[in-house]
């Protein structure tokens, strides 16, 4: 058994399909089936159950899949282990964040991680929830601050943030001080969609038909092109929390979401089983304050 084998072994149990894994690792799928193979004849125990919709593990591939992440993350952090200046050895943690995050909390908690557990080297990746999940799922990342709260994980709520509108120069609601649901009734709002920002569009749908508008949901992905995005799609409005709409959309005016409030979830994830080190920053970054 190689490492490369856990690797495709992960990849594959993360995408629940050889084909979408060997799209991802850069490998034609008879190569990744083969190697596939090999690990199950080393383990001597098939790992997943083909299906007509792709693959599903084992009882032999989930006991396997525990410790495979957590010898991956192992052997991604034996490089950088050593610390040859001081002669102190620091552990790498790799931790995912969301595009949106405020900024002063994620300096508070780096500043909490420097203070706490100096031990720590650690890494940022940006990566919007989905992309976080899957890294973790496949090894890629230790922690992962991401927008819903996932299952077979370890899970910390950390803080809500309100949603808002941003509002098109011009437009009559532009000279408002905050904004009711109702109020978008009839017009085109611009908002993330569920691979970004998973269930919000889903809360927003309700919402809005529980506070009898209908607005013209225009959902999208996007990061750094909401201006974008917004004329593309003619948008009224872009639905966003207000330290977004500032970086994005300055010279749009934002106004808090009422009747009903509507919030941006945030949680911290990890593996249920994970090195002590990772559960030290997990405990840091629970103890940060929420975000204002």
């Amino acid at each position: 058994m190689e490492l490369r084998h856990l690797r495709y072994f992960a990849a594959v149990a993360a995408e629940g399909s050889l084909s979408r894994a060997a799209e991802h690792l850069h490998l034609t799928q008879p190569s990744l089936s083969r190697q596939i193979r090999q690990l199950e004849h080393d383990v001597g125990a098939p790992l997943f159950e083909r299906t007509p919709n792709g693959t599903t593990l084992t009882p032999a591939g989930t006991a396997l899949h525990r410790h495979a992440l957590l010898l991956l993350r192992l052997a991604d952090a034996v490089p950088d282990m050593a610390r040859s200046a001081t002669g102190r050895s620091r552990e790498v943690v790799q931790i995912g964040v969301p595009p949106g995050l405020p900024q002063e909390w994620l300096l508070n908690a780096l500043a909490s991680l420097e203070a706490e557990v100096a031990h720590a080297a650690v890494t940022l990746t940006e990566a919007g929830s989905t992309e976080q999940l899957r890294m973790i799922r496949e090894g890629h990342l230790d922690l992962a601050i991401v927008r819903e709260q996932p299952a077979r994980l370890s899970t910390e709520h950390l803080f809500d943030v309100p949603f808002g509108v941003a509002i098109r120069p011009g437009h009559p609601l532009a000279d408002g001080t905050t904004c009711r649901l109702r109020d978008l009734d009839n017009l085109r709002v611009l908002a993330h969609g569920r691979q970004q920002v998973p269930v919000v569009d889903d809360r927003l749908v309700v919402a809005a038909h529980d506070a009898g508008a209908v607005p013209l949901w225009q959902f999208a992905q996007f990061t750094e092109h909401a201006l974008a995005c917004a004329e593309a799609v003619k948008a009224d409005a872009v639905l966003l929390i207000a330290q977004s709409a500032r970086r994005l959309l300055p010279a749009w005016p934002w106004l808090p979401l009422t009747e009903p409030e509507l919030a941006l979830t945030t949680w911290l994830a990890w593996p249920p089983q994970t090195r002590t080190v990772v559960s030290e920053v997990a405990q840091a970054i629970r103890a940060t304050p929420p975000a204002a």
